[in-house]
């Protein structure tokens, strides 16, 4: 399964190149994992971003899907699109998301309920 959500493209995350800034997009996927999974103590151990097409207009919505890649004892892998108009895919994008204890700071194994729950959203 894909969960998607639109994002708003600000005219304020064009920069001076006249593009979508290249943090931007991390605050995109940002928003939309946390509307997806906002009940799991996680950290963002790695972001990769391949941009493929630049977003040269604010003032309107991408698509951006998300979904598991992989799942490990303590981290996840999620994969993600940042989609335009006409199904433009602006970028692609990678983060490994470790399982915290919020006592101690440190990962811990992933709960049976989370695995359960991300194994729904596991792409094969």
């Amino acid at each position: 399964m894909i969960f998607t959500d639109k994002q708003f493209v600000r005219w304020d995350d064009l920069d001076a190149m006249g593009h979508v800034n290249n943090a931007t997009y991390l605050t995109y996927i940002q928003e939309t994992r946390f509307l997806w999974l906002s009940n799991v103590e996680m950290v963002v151990a790695r972001a990769e971003v391949d941009f493929l097409e630049p977003i040269y207009v604010g003032g309107r919505f991408v698509d951006v899907t998300l979904w598991v890649e992989s799942i490990g004892n303590s981290s996840f892998v999620l994969a993600y699109e940042v989609i335009g108009e006409n199904g433009v895919v602006h970028a692609k994008v990678k983060t490994v998301q470790v399982t915290i204890s919020p006592e101690t700071k440190k990962s811990r194994p992933l709960k049976d309920s989370e695995r359960e729950f991300l194994t729904t959203y596991l792409k094969a």
